[in-house]
């Protein structure tokens, strides 16, 4: 199938179009002929898209949460947007807070916070502060390719392990296992837990879902890697696209038994505000033949519609095909002898970090 110029699929790439949204006033350009005229005469037409990046400086870096469905009530993003390009990634609309698009450019024009560890550390010395694991991942991958520049990730770490702080992290990248000492470390007294999301077995699918993110079987190694070095590991089977991964359940989860995951879990797939048409415009690109099926049985288990925000049922669906997965995933756990998903890490050994610049003498 051949596509428009302006809408061929850009290699490496996992949305196919960089639409600014409207959802808050903003500019919807790409509609604007005089402005796409404008571009091309000043710039000569589109550049190759490249990654670019942004040093950020918030004041503050922990952020809490009071939602029901979530097992944690504080995380630390240390990015804004991702390179792993995930075409489902329900934390694409966040760029469209700060006009960009939640399609190229949440995969391209990335945001870094290099404060994020001092920032850390002393919201972690204020009087009162209570430990509560802390999860990092949940809005952009801690492991993306630009940690390997700036290791706000590892440096965050380096804060857990010198107050002995609790942290769970959820990741796409075997790039985790570079960790391995600090969370071996902190593994050694419950502290800490990773989860690493797998979607599909399949390397070639994977290329076109999540196009930057590590290779199924590279995640799966560093599962056995992290495993071996005493670090809780738990396999996130999310999300599950209905006709698209659903038929790997069952290998999925023997997978996760084999490479030594101590629990799994699993989400169905999620597509809230720009996420739906840009997962549309995916499915229609990659998958002409069922895209109309996969997105029926998507608004089965969403209630009618592209998405359903309610709080737990956003997380497990309803209807006939969220109870159909609900029941292989049962199965398929005690076959291979996983346990529950819900693993925990313990909060009492916290010391507040030094500050002051004054050593500890006792």
């Amino acid at each position: 199938m051949s596509y428009p110029k302006s809408t061929r699929p850009a290699s490496g790439r996992g949305a196919i179009e960089n639409r600014v949204p409207v959802r808050f006033n903003l500019p919807d350009r790409i509609l604007d002929g005089d402005w796409l005229d404008e571009r091309e005469w000043q710039d000569g037409g589109a550049p190759r898209l490249r990654t670019t990046v942004t040093e950020e400086h918030p004041k503050s870096i922990l952020s809490f949460n009071a939602s029901p469905d979530l097992p944690f009530d504080r995380s630390v993003n240390a990015y804004r947007g991702c390179e792993h390009g995930c075409i489902y990634c329900y934390a694409r609309p966040s760029h469209a807070f700060h006009d960009l698009s939640p399609g190229l450019d949440f995969e391209s024009r990335l945001f870094a916070k290099p404060q994020a560890a001092a920032l850390l550390r002393k919201t972690l010395a204020k009087k009162g502060y209570q430990p509560e694991p802390i999860a990092i991942g949940t809005n952009t991958d801690p492991y993306q390719p630009i940690e390997r520049t700036y290791r706000i990730t590892r440096q965050i770490l380096e804060v857990m392990v010198e107050t002995r702080h609790p942290i769970v992290i959820t990741t796409k990248s075997a790039k985790v296992v570079d960790d391995v000492l600090l969370l071996a470390d902190l593994a050694k007294d419950n502290l800490t837990g990773v989860a690493l999301s797998v979607t599909t077995l399949d390397g070639k699918l994977a290329r076109i879902l999540e196009p930057r993110a590590s290779s199924p079987h590279k995640r799966l190694e560093a599962v056995r890697l992290l495993a071996d070095a005493g670090v809780y590991v738990h396999v996130n089977i999310a999300p599950i696209i209905p006709a698209i991964t659903d038929t790997e359940i069952e290998d999925l989860v023997a997978a996760a038994a084999e490479f030594g995951a101590q629990s799994v879990s699993w989400i169905p797939i999620r597509l809230p505000h720009e996420v739906a048409p840009l997962f549309r415009e995916w499915l229609y690109t990659h998958f002409p033949d069922r895209a109309a099926k996969v997105m029926n049985i998507i608004r089965d288990l969403r209630g009618g519609k592209d998405n359903d925000p309610a709080f737990f049922s956003r997380m497990r669906g309803t209807g006939s095909w969220a109870e159909l997965i609900r029941t292989r995933m049962r199965i398929a756990k005690n076959r291979y002898g996983l346990g529950s998903s819900k693993w925990s890490v313990r909060s009492d050994l916290f010391v507040p970090p030094n500050v002051s610049g004054q050593l500890n003498l006792f």
